[in-house]
């Protein structure tokens, strides 16, 4: 039987670097986080997919639980 996440739990993203001058990868997995433009905030789901994206691009990233 598989863990279930806690349903409330999510976490907020906000975009404080640019991804200009990083690679195709990167610039990629901002836009599907749903971040469009620098100081945007966008809310998921906290999932294990979701903190791979996270761990990628940690660098450009602030992240509150």
């Amino acid at each position: 039987m598989p863990k279930k996440e806690s349903a409330g739990k999510t976490l907020r993203v906000t975009l404080v670097r640019s991804p200009i001058g990083y690679t195709k990868d990167q610039k990629a997995t901002v836009r599907a986080l749903g971040l469009h433009r620098m100081h945007q905030t966008v809310e998921h789901k906290d999932t294990p997919a979701l903190r791979g994206m996270l761990s990628k691009i940690v660098h450009l990233l602030k992240i509150e639980e």
